[in-house]
């Protein structure tokens, strides 16, 4: 399906049938670094999907795919790590089908609030090289406030990377997303809208 800015999204747990997805989803260039290791056959998405299925828990993060109506994901957002002091890291990406639309910013407008208010996790931490404007731009729509920059962080192919910090607290104003996005958790839905959150079971 074809995504624009007012495109529905649902967010849901991956699920071992998502395979050819996550190698689709995977295949260009600009994706190797959003994984442990290169996903390129069934192998790799399997191994990729043991570490994202399930996990809907403080004790094990909580990672969801990004899909439309159609229910194929086009990208992921994550919060893991989430320690004894209730903070944790945030991730996301979108596969090429789908950026430029704001479907990596409304999806994290719309797991804030939940991560918050049902996980439990008052401080959510992330970053990004600052080479990747667009990073930093999903966000600060997500509540994200800079914290400054990290020098030289990260190293790929030999070359270092400056990395920009964001954090935001569970007291920081609430995010909303441009666009209708259900979070789907077991047999409950939280709906989030440019009006506000709320949740159906």
């Amino acid at each position: 399906m074809r995504f624009d800015r007012q495109t529905p999204l649902v967010l849901r747990p991956w699920r071992r049938s998502d395979a050819s997805d996550v190698i689709t989803a995977f295949a260009t260039d600009d994706m190797t670094q959003q994984a442990g290791e290169p996903i390129v056959d069934v192998a790799s998405a399997n191994r990729w999907l043991d570490w994202s299925c399930g996990k809907t828990s403080r004790e094990s993060g909580f990672v969801f795919a990004v899909t439309g109506s159609d229910d194929i994901p086009v990208g992921n957002v994550a919060v893991t790590g989430v320690d004894q002091h209730d903070c944790g890291w945030v991730s996301y990406w979108v596969a090429s089908r789908a950026r430029g639309h704001g479907v990596a910013a409304d999806a994290l407008a719309a797991v804030v609030p939940w991560v918050h208010d049902v996980g439990g996790v008052y401080r959510l931490e992330l970053g990004h090289r600052v080479n990747n404007p667009a990073s930093g731009r999903v966000a600060r729509h997500g509540g994200f406030v800079s914290e400054g920059i990290e020098r030289a962080k990260l190293c790929y192919g030999g070359e270092r990377f400056d990395v920009e910090s964001y954090a935001r607290l569970a007291s920081d104003p609430l995010p909303y997303p441009r666009r209708d996005v259900v979070l789907v958790v077991g047999e409950r839905q939280y709906r989030s809208s440019p009006q506000g959150t709320g949740h159906t079971s």
